[in-house]
């Protein structure tokens, strides 16, 4: 299958690398032009469960897709979401009316976008807890198993299911699911905590879990997501919600790991997606007559840190 990794930080470059090994014909497309020319000139470089590996993926700059010769037959979308319109935009030579477009970006809403480029029987809506992480330009570091779940928006089942074989015979552990929408939102849940909260208190994910204060806080937080997913016809399990993201504090599996917000605005200077996760509730509380304290707070918090860090 002809793929593009639109967005090929670390989790583009993970599924990238294992769709590639898999025998399917990959590009991986980023903004980010010493990541890309890294690529491009010495291979990408994986430490890969303890094993580094190295291997040639081609590499493009978003800026340059209007000279691709590609013809995709499945995009998988990993870009920041506020990126998600502008790699749309640029990717469109390459689309066709048969091509799959499968949204993995972390937030809420990023349907709206998509289907103004393809057709909605054409979106694919997922939800991955694969994790990843970024050394260096050309260079990351992938451990650890996950899953993906998926769905079709529209009546396209047959599509999204090729999909799923494709990316589970890349040991992607796919499925395809009729209720994306309260899967989406259990991510959700896990991003709306351990992603703002490991930022602002500059910690991996063990390190916050084992204060003593952890369980309140992320109660209190997966509780205004839990209600928000309601309004939406989207059921979350709240135990199990809890329990998922208790699993995130596990030294000998995720737990050492800085979550993607920690790892934009720490490690790489660069805003973060609050707005589309915690932000996206505070929003959507608004207009459902919800209080979401916790949610705004932890947007504002971030958003401080963003403007203290001098980022833009």
């Amino acid at each position: 299958m002809n793929i593009i990794i639109a967005g090929a930080g670390a989790m583009g470059s993970r599924f990238g690398l294992m769709l590639h090994k898999a025998g399917n014909d990959v590009i991986l497309i980023d903004g980010w032009a010493d990541h890309v020319n890294q690529i491009n000139q010495a291979g990408l470089e994986a430490n890969f469960n303890g094993e580094v590996i190295i291997e040639k993926l081609p590499a493009y700059h978003q800026t340059d897709c209007q000279s691709i010769d590609f013809s995709a037959d499945l995009v998988i979308l990993f870009t920041k979401a506020m990126q998600l319109d502008g790699m749309m935009q640029a990717i469109q030579p390459m689309l066709s009316e048969k091509t799959q477009v499968l949204c993995l970006l972390n937030g809420i809403g990023h349907e709206d976008v998509i289907k103004n480029y393809v057709p909605y029987d054409n979106i694919l809506l997922g939800n991955t807890m694969w994790t990843a992480g970024i050394e260096g330009p050309g260079k990351v570091k992938l451990f650890g198993n996950g899953s993906i779940d998926l769905q079709n928006l529209g009546e396209n089942r047959a599509s999204a299911e090729q999909v799923v074989e494709v990316l589970s015979a890349a040991d992607l552990n796919a499925r395809y699911s009729d209720s994306i929408l309260s899967s989406i939102y259990k991510k959700a849940c896990v991003n709306g905590t351990m992603n703002g909260l490991c930022t602002i208190l500059d910690t991996n994910m063990a390190g916050f879990g084992e204060t003593t204060v952890a369980d309140s806080i992320v109660e209190s937080i997966v509780a205004e997501f839990a209600a928000i997913a309601e309004k939406e016809h989207a059921h979350l399990n709240v135990d199990e919600v809890l329990a998922q993201i208790k699993t995130c504090y596990d030294r000998s599996t995720i737990g050492l790991h800085h979550p993607s917000m920690y790892q934009d605005l720490i490690t790489n200077h660069r805003l973060t997606e609050i707005d589309y996760i915690n932000g996206a509730i505070v929003r959507k509380g608004k207009e459902y007559g919800i209080a979401t304290p916790y949610c705004s707070f932890l947007t504002d918090l971030v958003h401080a840190k963003e403007q203290i860090m001098g980022v833009k």
